[in-house]
């Protein structure tokens, strides 16, 4: 409950200090570009993108070991306002040339200048041996709206997954946008950052699943074996039922051209709620991302 205070305090800090801002938009977050922006306009581009992180991260939850990653990502925008995607996962260290493939279909709205929103379908394909979290579920229905009132933007973003297993989230998220006004090597490049401070809601039946599928996984020190979770229908209620289970808080800043952008975060996660082997805690969370634009 204070981490909930906590943050609504702080949104409300956001609120209080008022400035009006000019967006530069490349694409939208959810077309599962790691890089943290918002893309409205509507024009026939496709963007690539690759990006490093330290952690791979599922609704606010890591497995029992630290997974840093590579991944790539392809996005085709049309005028309409539809685009598709696919993204390709490597988990560093791990068996699997891939891990992960990702394919998807969506579409971009705006209902005004200040609301927008899209809605997607994403279906994971993973290799029999990966051993990320996320590999429980193969199917993610995603509802986002966006408000934004110009001192600060808010989103609610709605995720149905199934799969293996079924769960829902509900992710509030406010942000702020700031650029430079000044350039850094010449007229056609500026810095911008983007903090936002996010909260999610949900069930962790995955949590179950993946236990089931990655039985006595080792620990850091490959020397423990971490038990699976035990099949009692306490603990098949406890994942079932609706929680809050993250809060985090992060700041992206990205050096930015007309076609490219290249973006450095860090994030630091509160899991709350937490069921089952994982055992997670506070922690930092590191990315790197490049990504090119096309139109």
């Amino acid at each position: 409950m204070k981490y909930i205070c906590t943050l609504f305090f702080l949104t409300i800090c956001f609120n209080a200090g008022a400035g009006i801002y000019k967006h530069r938009i490349f694409m939208n977050r959810l077309t599962q570009m790691t890089a943290d922006t918002d893309t409205l306009a509507r024009k026939r581009s496709v963007s690539a993108g690759i990006s490093y992180g330290s952690d791979a991260s599922f609704f606010g939850r890591t497995g029992p070991v630290k997974y840093p990653f590579l991944n790539t990502d392809v996005i085709y925008n049309t005028k309409s306002g539809i685009f598709a995607y696919g993204s390709a996962y490597k988990v560093l260290g791990s068996t699997p040339t891939i891990d992960e493939t990702d394919l998807g279909v969506g579409y971009l709205y705006n209902f005004s200048k200040k609301f927008s929103g899209n809605i997607s379908y994403t279906r994971f394909i993973f290799d029999k041996n990966a051993l990320i979290i996320k590999s429980a579920s193969s199917n993610d229905i995603n509802f986002k709206n966006t408000y934004d009132w110009k001192f600060i933007k808010s989103s609610v973003i709605l995720d149905y997954l199934f799969g293996e297993s079924s769960d829902f989230f509900l992710t509030v998220s406010n942000s702020k946008y700031f650029e430079t006004n000044w350039s850094v090597f010449d007229d056609k490049d500026y810095l911008s950052f983007t903090p936002s401070i996010n909260i999610i809601f949900g069930t962790q039946n995955f949590v179950q699943k993946y236990s089931t599928n990655h039985p006595g996984r080792l620990d850091d020190n490959d020397q423990d074996l971490v038990p699976p979770l035990s099949g009692t229908q306490k603990y098949a209620r406890d994942n079932s039922e609706f929680n809050a289970l993250n809060y985090s808080f992060k700041i992206p800043i990205a050096y930015n051209r007309p076609h490219y952008t290249i973006e450095a975060s860090y994030k630091y996660s509160i899991p709350v709620n937490v069921e089952g082997i994982l055992k997670n805690h506070k922690e930092s969370f590191y990315n790197l991302t490049f990504y090119y634009v096309f139109y």
